[in-house]
């Protein structure tokens, strides 16, 4: 369904990405953000899956500045390896990459954006500061609760869960107190990664919740 292309940011750089197109006519685009572990096979098929449901989808590989096509899994070696990523993250270069994608969708209709681990944090910061988009939508990103003074500029929804090691519900707890209008969903029993079916860390029931919530948002807020 999808496949890889190029873009290019506004300082000049060139990035790859994947973009999966809508069999019939677009009702809107949605851009992914990865997680920690590249454009895998995951991402992709969060493209596909989006495309299914009539958007454009679009993942920019982020970390081309630093290692150009990175793709990881997630045996405790590579999540180790992947992590060297986040040591230091260039918040403002990955927001030009993530402008990138958004610019050349936005013939398709309104586009949103949805992001996972450190796509999350990257698609609150985009909710925050990047035009062209109309609707945000973050999975258990932790730089969210320190981003938390920027006000959203659109409609923006999260979800955390419960069991997350990396992300306390105290953390949860300062982004509901200081951003009352976004839309927080908790997972009881979840863990960081929970979305991912190909982590150890999947948790089927919630996917199987939050899925259809992001879905239901897209679909209030994406229209013509």
């Amino acid at each position: 369904m999808g496949h890889d292309i190029r873009l290019k940011a506004s300082d000049g750089f060139e990035l790859g990405a994947y973009r999966a197109d809508p069999a019939g006519a677009p009702k809107g685009a949605v851009v992914v953000i990865q997680e920690i572990f590249g454009v895998n096979h995951h991402i992709r098929s969060v493209c596909d899956r989006l495309a299914s449901e009539r958007y454009v989808a679009v993942a920019p590989s982020i970390f081309d500045r630093i290692t150009p096509n990175f793709q990881s899994g997630y045996s405790p070696d590579e999540i180790a390896n992947a992590r060297k990523f986040v040591a230091n993250p260039d918040w403002a270069a990955m927001l030009r990459d993530t402008q990138a994608a958004i610019d050349p969708v936005t013939s398709a209709g309104p586009v949103g954006i949805i992001g996972f681990c450190l796509g999350g944090s990257v698609a609150y910061a985009a909710a925050t500061k990047l035009d062209g988009l109309t609707a945000a939508v973050g999975y258990y990103g932790g730089a969210i609760a320190r981003f938390a003074d920027d006000k959203p500029r659109v409609a923006t929804q999260l979800h955390f869960g419960e069991k997350d090691a990396g992300i306390p519900l105290s953390d949860v707890e300062i982004i509901k107190t200081k951003r009352p209008e976004v839309e927080v969903f908790v997972y009881p029993g979840a863990q960081h990664g929970f979305h991912c079916d190909e982590r150890a860390s999947y948790d089927k029931a919630s996917a199987d919740i939050a899925w259809p919530r992001s879905l239901a948002f897209f679909a209030k807020h994406l229209t013509r």
